[in-house]
């Protein structure tokens, strides 16, 4: 706004610069100096400035009577009275939209244009952010439909794509002039001005033509009759059934035969190279047995590898992922076929391995990666699953007895399969649904896949005989022995239809994804919020929300468990099936567009009725493909992108929200994105640098920033402390933070930061990080390097972070008997879950652990222990997995029994001495242990007593950690003393001597 007394006090100022000599040199000119509206004195070529003045000091006491006040002002009541700074604001105000002055003409006709303009134009944004709830509401009730007419279902269409132009119209008024009040500086241009105000009324035309397409989408909405249901959301957790059925496919779905045939054809004495092919369609469990089998047969190879092949893959990218499988890593990206395929048959020339090309489609590509298998004679084999015999037939070597043909389940398995995933193992079909479930598993025709997500379906709906009567009627498929794919897509096509609206969109945005990625479940979380997929209806923490939302697709089976922990699915992939119906319904709803190369994007785009609203180029050969500006028109409405690596200009993509890179090799060149205002998500994973912006600043929507397996050309950008926004902050570890970190209130999680290269009061401003949940670490060699101030002001910090969920901190640090830092602190970490101290050597277990009562995986590291420290660790409830090293361990043994270590699952043992010796157990220890780790640098040859008590054990591993020829002979003792000692455990755990 103007105050024009302000500027008349500026102006007796300048006046008396210019008088000093102070503002003007000799080569200032008054045309220089010369505001757009104002003569220069015609007498001595100078302005008078103080002559301007007067004349607005008077110009402020003529507008008084004029209290016009803007809308957008608000009146401050003081004792029902408005105030005189209001009032003072109302008369400057009424001047801007009506009284010309002398000083500028120009100058405040256009800024009462430009507060008039801004003033209409929030008028027409509130109401389209209004009309945009309106529009998102309307456009749940045909989504509840499964059918739509063509006339309803071209007016869906349209308003979805009125609704994005509508949120994109709102965000660049916000951007552009987001402020409540017309702020300029006396020196203003008009040209300024005008640019300012054609980009105003450009947007102004927009919101009227927007305003006038949802009125007239309203009126078409009357034309349809649809329907509203009301869905019913709930607290979602895993369904602990699930996952069994996918670690335990052997003994659930019918393989045990299968397997035991496949695994004889490889494993006979052949030294010559053989391949053997399992073929089947779709969803018939290919995977599922090669998996087995590989896992069967591994430990009788030097290497192994299990790879993926997609429809349409990239054989260098392919090939370099199967040197990382053998961890060869020293060559580049760069090398062409012939070098990547000689680097790995000289790597397998003088090995036995066995590797498993999973979901191969065509000879070509067999033809290409079967040229880095040497027939070594060796005995190395090639386990090869495909949809296609041809291509079964041509790896095998047209020898038939290396191909076993898949089958569907017989009547007995699928009923089982489906039944324990609808009631349990230990539950049996109610009497009164056993006729329409015989009905149903006819339907999905033996195939595994058909009978998880039929069965999934039904195991999160009510049990009643007229619900599930209609979802047999829903399958609309033939009785057949062996379904073709089309029934099965209609099977899929149901579970999709009977998902949550709030679930809809979640789903299809897996179809960002290749086939066979493994998917992280944190990462995807974050990119549905990001795109405003996860509602706080249905929790305040959104992060909480979109879990939920992904252990529901886990219980429904749209995905698949990959990465599972503590009862939490970490990770998942997507059937293939599963990803053509996603691709399916993302053509049908312009959700995703897919462009495997240059040529697809230039169809897409040609093509396509819509804009693109979000594009994957995952499956996309890097190329040297040119893009014209017209192509960059098309895509500048792009929300969500994915790149294998970025080909396309950043900053065509003006409305981006997330931006996701997976790129193996290489520099990748981030610059541009501090021009993407709408950036709410950034991750990046590379194993080659990153270039980051100087400045952040401009992101102030940005919440997650995820570059933690790559590695910055740079530091850190500075401003990054006061981005407003931001809750994940994934660094490559070793990452020095700027000052400021204080200011990052809203962090919940940090990862990466190096506290060795940090100053003292980046150590102090973590204790500000109140909303941290995870923080991850490391800290160098502290005491030698850094001094005790800074380990005692780091140890002070964390002990303030309440609120957290899991601690990581790594580096060498030992802490002493009379100068405990972590080791003394008062009652930390209510909440916390995960707590690994890999190398921060206490002196002893702290007191404080056994307050820990959430906690469910440690890694401890102390000085001295004793039987009661032991026994303080048993008494944490949830504990699941404990790793423990103790320097120096007692004499006396510790003897653990009932109540102790209740859901302990994982131990890990390691002491200087043999902790065989120390640890006993009694009848009722560790009613869950499954597998017991011991390693220690001298054995002497002895086991615990009591090992028959732990009911649950499956594996032991006895581990030397200093290698020599007495130590190795040691460990030989002690792995036979284990072994003997196991023969009559009713388990028959394995026992693994490693070293």
């Amino acid at each position: 706004m103007i105050s024009f007394s302000k500027l008349a006090d500026e102006l007796k100022l300048i006046d008396n610069s210019v008088a000093s000599g102070k503002l003007m040199d000799n080569s200032t000119t008054p045309s220089q100096l010369q505001p757009s509206g104002l003569e220069v004195d015609k007498d001595d070529g100078k302005i008078s400035f103080s002559k301007l003045a007067d004349e607005l000091k008077l110009m402020d006491d003529y507008v008084a009577p004029f209290q016009l006040q803007p809308s957008s002002l608000e009146v401050e009541q003081e004792d029902g009275k408005v105030s005189q700074q209001k009032k003072r604001r109302a008369s400057t105000m009424s001047v801007a939209t009506g009284v010309m002055s002398t000083l500028s003409g120009k100058l405040t006709t256009s800024i009462s244009d430009e507060y008039n303009e801004r003033k209409e134009v929030r008028k027409q944004a509130s109401f389209l952010q209004k009309e945009l709830s309106a529009i998102n509401a309307t456009l749940e009730l045909p989504e509840l439909m499964n059918e739509l007419a063509p006339g309803a279902k071209n007016w869906r269409d349209d308003l979805r794509e009125i609704s994005y132009d509508m949120e994109n119209c709102i965000d660049d008024f916000n951007r552009q002039f987001g402020g409540e009040d017309v702020e300029v500086g006396f020196f203003w241009e008009d040209v300024e001005l005008h640019k300012r105000l054609c980009e105003l009324h450009q947007i102004s035309n927009q919101m009227e033509e927007l305003r006038t397409l949802a009125v007239q989408s309203n009126a078409r909405c009357e034309s349809y009759k649809i329907d509203n249901c009301k869905a019913s959301y709930g607290f979602v957790a895993v369904d602990p059934r699930l996952p069994a059925i996918y670690q335990e496919a052997i003994s659930l779905v019918g393989i045990d035969g299968p397997m035991e045939v496949v695994s004889n054809w490889l494993m006979d004495t052949q030294e010559k190279l053989k391949v053997v092919s399992i073929v089947g369609f779709g969803g018939l469990g290919k995977t599922t047995l090669a998996k087995q089998v590989y896992d069967k047969i591994r430990q009788n190879f030097d290497c192994v590898a299990f790879i993926s092949i997609s429809l349409r893959p990239d054989m260098r990218v392919l090939l370099n992922r199967l040197k990382l499988k053998f961890g060869i890593y020293e060559s580049s990206n760069d090398h062409g076929f012939d070098d990547i395929i000689e680097e790995l048959r000289k790597y397998l020339a003088n090995k036995r391995y066995l590797i498993v090309v999973d979901d191969l489609w065509d000879q070509s590509a067999w033809n290409t990666i079967s040229c880095a298998f040497p027939d070594n004679g060796n005995g190395s084999r090639v386990l090869v699953t495909t949809r296609v015999e041809d291509v079964a037939s041509v790896a095998c070597r047209c020898d038939r007895e290396c191909i076993y043909t898949m089958k569907p389940l017989n009547e007995e398995n699928s009923r089982m399969l489906f039944s324990n995933r609808v009631f349990g193992a230990e539950v049996v079909c109610p009497p009164y649904l056993k006729d329409v479930t015989a009905e149903i598993l006819k339907k999905c025709g033996g195939l595994p896949l058909a009978i998880i997500t039929i069965a999934s379906l039904l195991a999160t709906q009510v049990r009643s005989m007229k619900h599930w009567e209609n979802i047999r009627k829903s399958l609309r498929v033939q009785s057949a022995p062996n379904p073709s794919l089309k029934d099965i897509q209609n099977i899929l096509n149901l579970s999709y239809t009977h998902l949550p609206l709030h679930l809809r969109a979640c789903f299809l945005y897996l179809g960002m994804y290749a086939e066979d990625h493994i998917i992280r479940r944190d990462q995807l979380v974050k990119q549905w919020i990001a795109e405003g997929f996860v509602s706080s209806l249905h929790g305040p923490d959104l992060e909480d929300v979109g879990r939920n939302y992904f252990n529901e697709l886990v219980n429904r089976s749209m995905i698949q468990p990959c990465k599972t922990s503590y009862g939490e699915v970490l990770s998942c992939t997507v059937h293939d099936m599963m990803l053509d119906l996603i691709l399916c319904k993302c053509v049908e709803d312009n959700f995703i567009s897919l462009a495997y190369n240059s040529e697809d994007i230039a169809r897409l785009l040609h093509r396509c009725k819509n804009k693109v609203r979000r594009l994957s180029l995952s499956s996309m050969a890097v190329g040297g493909a040119t893009y014209d500006t017209a192509i960059a028109a098309r895509l500048s409405q792009v929300r969500s992108l994915l790149f294998n690596k970025p080909i396309l200009p950043l900053l065509w993509f003006k409305y981006l929200r997330v931006l996701i890179i997976y790129n193996r090799w290489g520099m990748i060149d981030l610059t541009a994105v501090s021009q993407l205002f709408q950036l709410r998500c950034l991750m990046v994973s590379s194993d080659g640098k990153i270039k980051l912006p100087t400045k952040l600043g401009e992101l102030v929507h940005l919440e997650t920033l995820d570059i933690e397996t790559c590695r910055l050309m740079e530091s850190i950008p500075s401003d990054i402390v006061n981005l407003p926004h931001l809750s994940y902050l994934l660094l490559p570890p070793g990452t020095k933070l700027p000052e400021g970190i204080g200011n990052m209130k809203l962090l919940r999680t940090l990862r990466g930061l190096d506290m060795e290269k940090s100053s003292l009061e980046c150590f102090m401003g973590l204790s500000e990080l109140t909303n941290l949940k995870e923080l991850c670490m490391s800290v160098g060699s502290l005491e030698m390097l850094m001094g005790l101030t800074k380990v005692d002001a780091l140890a002070c910090s964390i002990g303030k972070l309440c609120n957290l969920e899991s601690l990581f901190i790594s580096g060498i640090h030992v802490e002493r008997e009379d100068s405990q830092q972590l080791g003394s602190l008062s009652n930390p970490f209510r909440h916390i879950e995960h707590l690994e101290l890999s190398f921060w050597r206490l002196w002893r277990v702290p007191k404080w652990l056994c307050g820990l009562h959430c906690l469910r995986n440690l890694k401890l590291y102390v000085e001295e222990t004793s039987t009661q420290d032991v026994h303080l660790l048993g008494e944490l409830p949830s504990l699941v997995r404990l790793e423990f090293r103790a320097c120096e361990i007692p004499g006396q043994r510790a003897m653990l029994g009932t109540g102790l270590f209740p859901v302990l699952e994982f131990l890990n043992l390691w002491s200087r001495k043999d902790t065989t010796a120390y640890l006993g157990f009694e009848a009722g220890a560790m009613p869950s242990l499954q597998t017991l780790w011991f390693s220690a640098s001298n054995w002497g040859g002895t086991v615990p007593v009591g090992m028959e008590h732990l009911l649950h054990l499956q594996q032991i591993q006895v581990h030397a950690v200093c290698i020599s020829k007495d130590s190795v002979d040691r460990l030989k003792e002690a792995e036979d003393a284990f072994k003997e000692a196991l023969l009559m455990h009713p388990n028959h755990p394995s026992v693994i001597r490693t070293s």
